[in-house]
């Protein structure tokens, strides 16, 4: 590993960090809006009721692909291009899509259209968390990337409000009309110092072959994405099959999963940010993330285990269990922090995407465990594998808490 001179942050960046926290606020917006209007669209485009679940799996799958796309096409930017160049060209183009999503009346178009959002969603938050480490002090870029996400997604809660006041077609613009204003505040961004200065180094920059071709990086990089894994099972499975899970609990109450959702995000976001300051106060991210992975399973299983649980038990606890995954940004800082500037955007800008992929075959061993043991039984030992991956892949990773990131991957 080569060093590199050491980058300082300049009186510019905390506005480096404003503008990041607000691109992932839109970036979260625009990321979940489909699931909160899937059934309002669908019903307005002429979908039937009884082809709406699969129709939805066909968008939300087509977003899904331009999302995993989007992490390698962007995270290769990022390293080879710059940071600010994917923050411009992702908002630009998930922000157009979505304005074009208010015009669509058919499901094939939808879904192509949703795809391309998806490219253009992946980019956000990696070159975000990116460019605001190698910006800051390293005793200090935990509170920035803790405000970037903390901030970031509470998009979730306004897509929720706009969505119950407003018609599906203007909750799209409105997500595209946010991200068009938000292109006009980046345009005082500067970019990151430790980039220009590796820029002319003379070595190979966001090759992601370089993650497969030495065993120690790879191994890296696969702890890195197992540390996140139960983060969107608890979101994409046990709260947004609450009223199937509610059911099999025997509960008299409907649970609602946008309401769990909107519950989860909450907490999700003031995780975010007791994680950050957690992280700061214990100078270890890495005793943040098991603190996490406690909550997760000790929350989890007071859920799947309450008999007649009630909607308002409910709501609690999906706000409990976003605590425990609010461990988002700490998860992406890490990634980042774990290796060098010509690979640190390729690596956190696929990251997050790919443990957002990891969920694919997540829920076809979960749907393997229904059919076996049933659903209660399933999520239970998906909860329990899931958090024990987790918790061993953070023991193989180095605390990197305070490491100074000016090195480069050879």
């Amino acid at each position: 590993m080569s060093t590199l001179k050491e980058n300082r942050p300049d009186n510019k960046v905390w506005l480096l960090v404003m503008i990041a926290s607000l691109g992932y606020f839109v970036d979260i917006y625009d990321l979940i809006i489909f699931s909160i209007v899937r059934i309002q669209s669908f019903t307005d485009i002429g979908v039937p009721a009884e082809e709406m679940r699969v129709k939805g799996e066909f968008v939300l799958n087509m977003q899904m692909g331009g999302l995993l796309l989007g992490g390698i096409i962007w995270g290769v930017i990022g390293d080879k291009y710059g940071r600010l160049k994917v923050l411009f060209g992702s908002i630009l183009l998930y922000s157009l899509a979505n304005i074009a999503n208010g015009f669509v009346h058919d499901v094939l178009m939808y879904g192509i259209i949703r795809f391309i959002a998806g490219i253009g969603l992946a980019g956000e938050l990696g070159a975000g968390i990116t460019l605001v480490s190698e910006s800051m002090h390293k005793s200090k870029r935990g509170y920035g990337t803790m405000l970037v996400a903390g901030v970031g997604v509470l998009g979730a809660i306004l897509a929720y409000f706009v969505s119950e006041e407003f018609d599906w077609r203007t909750a799209y613009f409105v997500g595209g009309g946010m991200g068009l204003l938000l292109l006009l505040l980046r345009v005082g961004s500067f970019e990151s110092g430790l980039f220009k200065e590796q820029d002319h180094a003379g070595v190979a920059k966001g090759d992601i072959r370089m993650l497969f071709t030495n065993k120690s990086r790879l191994k890296r990089y696969i702890n890195c994405l197992c540390i996140g894994l139960p983060i969107w099972f608890v979101v994409g499975v046990l709260v947004t099959q609450a009223p199937e899970i509610g059911k099999a609990l025997g509960t008299t109450d409907v649970l609602s999963a946008g309401k769990g959702v909107m519950f989860t995000y909450i907490g999700i976001s003031l995780g975010d940010v007791l994680a950050g300051i957690f992280a700061q106060v214990l100078k270890s991210r890495k005793k943040v993330v098991l603190i996490c992975q406690v909550i997760i399973i000790v929350s989890s299983l007071w859920y799947l285990l309450s008999d007649g649980i009630t909607a308002t038990k409910f709501l609690g606890l999906a706000f409990v269990m976003g605590l425990g995954v609010g461990y988002w940004a700490t998860f992406v800082t890490i990634s980042a922090e774990q290796f060098g500037t010509n690979l640190r955007a390729t690596v956190a800008t696929t990251a997050p995407n790919f443990v957002r992929g990891a969920l694919i075959p997540s829920t076809m061993i979960y749907g393997v465990l229904v059919n076996a043991f049933g659903i209660v039984a399933a999520a239970i030992t998906m909860v329990l594998l899931l958090s024990g991956i987790a918790i061993y892949s953070l023991t193989q990773l180095e605390e990197s808490f305070d490491k100074d990131l000016d090195y480069l991957e050879e």
